[in-house]
């Protein structure tokens, strides 16, 4: 059974801190499966007769002393999510199916919700590794990703410097004294210490009344531009390009019947509900994901080719906005990191923002807990984020 060798570094500066690995096995008829706290045995959990089960194995991995590196193995896996969590130890249980109850930063009931954890993800087939650092839910640690390819090359997703959620927070809090929005009800906290930032939508699912109508003007002036002004999104696909206008309240457009009433704010935070729900529909999926990436990035009132005539400088230029996204990309020692669920739209020969690492020639993946102390490198790693890149995003996209 082939398998990929995983590094994990501890530079947290905590010598309490432990891994975790979950996904699919593949290779196992896609079984749920846990990797054992020794780094190396593979954990089939059963199918219990009650929800809320216990783990029956132990599957924290130590990850030693801040500064040591531990070494594990994987076998193919997808869906696939590599936690951290400084301090303690995170709780997983087992439902009948058997399905994994992962802990969640939007139920403040849950068993980690005053832990200090996060993830990344990624998934290992026989095509490829695809991983990716994430702050679709929330950010917290610092998490840097290097793939090592068997030619002996490298690609490097940055992370968060050292202070990263600190600055997160402070940045949301700003923003919150510019607008009164609500930015920094974002901020969970615990007896005074900061635990994550939550994006608007998690927000949204701790306080239904968050941002109810943040984007409605917005929305207005982006449908009264396209009742005249034709919008052009490329679909990225083999539908190409398609046209809409907005008559009788509807985005209308030019293929299929295709049609959208005026999103919510909750819609557009999602990029999963209401006018943006997943329709079955391959060419309405591709148009929907373009249209929320530009609400997120408030880029339609100045560009009416969705994406390709976007650039980045562009993004999140408007005060209504998607700011803890914009914050995330800021914060970053290289501006990359999925902020939004469709945080890898861009044009199609356009620097790549969701913070990814892939190669079909995986030989060592290097995921290193804790950022930097300092921002030397920001510059460095931005000119080899946008090069290489680039350049990856031609041979392989995640859509």
């Amino acid at each position: 059974m082939a398998t990929l060798s995983i590094n994990l570094v501890n530079q947290s500066g905590s010598n309490t801190a432990y891994a975790y690995i979950t996904g699919l096995a593949i290779d196992n008829n896609n079984a749920l499966f846990l990797l054992q706290a020794d780094g190396k045995t593979a954990y089939y959990p059963t199918s219990p007769s009650t929800t809320v089960t216990a783990l029956a194995q132990d599957c924290a991995i130590p990850l030693g002393a801040s500064g040591s590196t531990t070494a594990v193995t994987i076998p193919h896996l997808a869906g696939a999510r590599l936690w951290f969590v400084v301090g303690g130890k995170l709780t997983f249980y087992v439902n009948p199916g058997p399905a994994l109850v992962e802990p969640s930063s939007s139920n403040p009931s849950d068993a980690n919700y005053n832990l200090v954890w996060d993830f990344c993800e990624f998934t290992w087939n026989s095509s490829q590794l695809f991983a990716n650092i994430t702050y679709v839910d929330f950010v917290s640690l610092p998490i840097a990703l290097t793939l090592t390819t068997t030619s002996g090359a490298t690609n490097t997703v940055e992370g968060l410097p050292a202070n990263g959620l600190a600055a997160i927070c402070s940045e949301l809090q700003a923003q919150n004294a510019k607008d009164g929005a609500g930015w920094d009800k974002l901020i969970v906290t615990n007896n005074g210490t900061n635990l994550r930032a939550v994006s608007p939508n998690t927000g949204i699912i701790l306080n239904s009344g968050l941002f109810s109508t943040y984007y409605a003007g917005y929305v207005n002036q982006v449908w009264s531009k396209y009742t005249s002004t034709p919008l052009t999104v490329n679909t990225q696909g083999s539908a190409g390009n398609v046209t809409a206008t907005v008559s009788n309240g509807t985005l209308n457009f030019s293929t299929g019947g295709i049609s959208y009433a005026q999103p919510s704010t909750a819609d557009i935070f999602s990029n999963s509900s209401g006018a943006f729900a997943v329709s079955g529909n391959s060419t309405k999926d591709a148009i929907t994901a373009r249209l929320a990436a530009a609400f997120n990035r408030s880029t339609l009132l100045i560009d009416s080719d969705q994406p390709n005539g976007e650039i980045v400088a562009d993004y999140y230029q408007n005060a209504i906005t998607n700011h803890y996204a914009r914050i995330c990309h800021a914060t970053n020692l290289d501006n990359l990191g999925y902020a939004f669920p469709y945080d890898d739209v861009g044009p199609t020969d356009g620097v790549d923002q969701s913070g990814s690492v892939y190669d079909p020639n995986p030989k060592l993946l290097t995921v290193t807990l804790g950022g930097k102390q300092t921002c030397l490198g920001k510059t460095m790693g931005k000119t080899m984020g946008k090069t290489m890149g680039k350049t990856l995003r031609k041979l392989f996209r995640k859509k």
